[in-house]
Formats: C-alpha cells, sequence, structure tokens
C-alpha cells in the first residue's frame, strides 16, 4: 500500500477515535491531491501550492500517489483526505471515468477544487486546467510548421503517441491535434495513433517501431512528458532527429536538452506552477463561501530552440520548486 494513504489512514483512525478532525484547527487545511508525486511535472504544480500554502497561512498536505497509472491509490488517498475534514480539496484526477464517482461524494463534504485533468464529474466547485484541446492545436500548428521548415511543405506522414487511455487532459490533446490536422494541414496524414501505458520505455520502444514500419514519417506528437521522453531518445538513438520532427508537451530537464541539441522541435508548455498555488488560493475561497469562477484555463505555450530565451519562456521551461 502507498506511504501517503498508510499515513491518511492512520491520522483519519486516530481522529475518529478522538471524536475531532484530525487536521489542526488553527489555520485551514487544504490537501493537494496529484497524480505522482515523484514526477517533476508534478513537483512544479506542488512547488505552487506550498507557496501558496506559505502566502496565504494555509496547511498544504502534499499528497498523491507514486504512480499515474495507480488509480485506487488515488481514489484512498480522497477518501481518506476527506475524512480528516478539511477545509477543501485540491485534486488532479488520474482517469476520467474512475474519479467521477469519488469526485461526487467527497464534493457531498466539502468543496472540491479540479487541476490539470477532469473527472466524470460536476461536482468541482472551481476546475483550474490547460485548455488541452487548444494544447493539442497549439501542437499540430507547430508540428506544421517543422514539417514545412524541413519540407517546403506541411505534407506527409505523421503519428501521434498518447501515454494512457481514458485520461481527460490527454484526450483532448488527442483531439485538438487530429481536429487541427484535419481542418488546416490536409496534407498531413496519420500514419499511427498509439497509446502507451504511461512508461517511458514504452514510448522509445513504440517510436523506434514507427521508424522502422513507417520510413517516410516527418512528424510526431508525443502528448505527454513521458513519452515525450521516450519518444525523443528514440529520435536520438536512431539519429532520425533530422527527418522527423517531434513536438513533445511538458518539459523537465531531458526534454529540455533534447529542445536545445535540436532532437525535439518544439514543446508545448502548460504553467503547472500557477494550478498549484491558483488551485490552493481558489480552494482557500470556495471554503470560505466566496464566489469563484467555474473553470479558469491556465494557458498553453509553444517553446521551440529559436524562441526558448525569451523571459516568459525561460520562467516556464525553470520554474523555482522550492
Amino acid at each position: 500500500m502507498n506511504k501517503h494513504i498508510i499515513a491518511a489512514a492512520a491520522l483519519a483512525s486516530l481522529a475518529a477515535l478522538l471524536g475531532t478532525p484530525s487536521y489542526a484547527a488553527d489555520k485551514p487545511t487544504i490537501p493537494i491531491i496529484v497524480k505522482d508525486t515523484t514526477s517533476p511535472y508534478w513537483q512544479i504544480v506542488l512547488a505552487g501550492a506550498r507557496q501558496a500554502g506559505k502566502d496565504l497561512n494555509v496547511n498544504v498536505p502534499e499528497l498523491g500517489a507514486q504512480s499515474e497509472s495507480d488509480i485506487n491509490g488515488q481514489i484512498s488517498i480522497l477518501e481518506n483526505a476527506v475524512s480528516e475534514k478539511p477545509a477543501a480539496i485540491v485534486i488532479s484526477p488520474t482517469e476520467f471515468k474512475a474519479l467521477g464517482k469519488p469526485v461526487d461524494e467527497a464534493a457531498k463534504k466539502v468543496p472540491i477544487i479540479g487541476i490539470d485533468s477532469a473527472a466524470d464529474s460536476k461536482a468541482f466547485t472551481s476546475f483550474l486546467t490547460t485548455d488541452n484541446v487548444q494544447g493539442g492545436r497549439i501542437a499540430a500548428d507547430g508540428l506544421a510548421q517543422a514539417i514545412t521548415e524541413k519540407y517546403g511543405k506541411a505534407e506527409g506522414e505523421v503519428a501521434q503517441i498518447t501515454s494512457l487511455p481514458g485520461v481527460g487532459s490527454l484526450e483532448a490533446r488527442r483531439k485538438g491535434f487530429t481536429e487541427e490536422l484535419a481542418a488546416k494541414y490536409p496534407g498531413l496524414k496519420v500514419v499511427s495513433d498509439k497509446y502507451a501505458d504511461g512508461m517511458a520505455t514504452t514510448a522509445l520502444n513504440i517510436m523506434t517501431d514507427l521508424i522502422t514500419a513507417n520510413p517516410n514519417l516527418r512528424g510526431v506528437f508525443a502528448n505527454n512528458l513521458i513519452m515525450a521522453q521516450g519518444a525523443g531518445q528514440a529520435l536520438a538513438e536512431n539519429k532520425k532527429a533530422d527527418t522527423i520532427k517531434m513536438v513533445g508537451f511538458d518539459g523537465d530537464d531531458k526534454t529540455i536538452a533534447f529542445l536545445k541539441d535540436g532532437t525535439i522541435y518544439a514543446l508545448v508548455l502548460q504553467d503547472p506552477y500557477r494550478m498549484g498555488y491558483d488551485g490552493i488560493k481558489t480552494a482557500l475561497a470556495a471554503s470560505k463561501g466566496d464566489k469563484v469562477p467555474p473553470f479558469v484555463d491556465t494557458g498553453a505555450n509553444l517553446i521551440t530552440k529559436a524562441n526558448m530565451n525569451g523571459e516568459k519562456e525561460q520562467a516556464l521551461l525553470f520554474p523555482k520548486v522550492k
């Protein structure tokens, strides 16, 4: 069992014995539950939430499983967090369908603020996320630009790799990418649309197979950080970055290095720090009964080697994680 689940369960049991909430009452407590506490992306989200806690005098427990595929683990963490009677909860659901009912149940007892990924629920008090459909469109435009620069026209075979099936944010990116190609770039044909299992090694293997099976492949969209890591590694190992242009989603040291050396043409970057910070800020307001917006678009930007040294781009590439 995940250590966070064990700790949360122990605290909840103690609270039940004492008949009082387990969280300290001297200031409001707003847990944030992310998909994967070990991921660089989620570390940035947590850093934003942590800073909000300091600025707003809120206790912010940092919770989450250790893999985005641990759906049951996240459900248990959410249930335990609710049992401790916090002021509100901020959560990024791991899977759209599976987290629907748990979010519905949790929202009967405490305001729930969603960030990053949706769930099959209408019970969120507010939802802060990238417009992931627009993020997919931005990726399509970036890939078309890369292929045009290399080949003279936005024509040829392209592929798409999605980290996991059934994840709201990923499906939205996939939808936006596919629709943008169809609407604006009819010369670009999607010859492969693959799902992986959330592992970078699987993305590496998928990309390696694509290189072998599709000798005319001109571009690929890897629609989350882990897929970009693996697919980028495959391009580097096979020395295909010049002929196969790639757009990834989100950044870390590895994918930023690929951006610098030209292995990856562009990264679509979200603002995870803002999601974490504004998630806690919004949750605090909701816990006081203040009116909060039902939806907040936290933005997405295309970062290329050509523009990566800009002030805004540098802040997105290298957010401060304390």
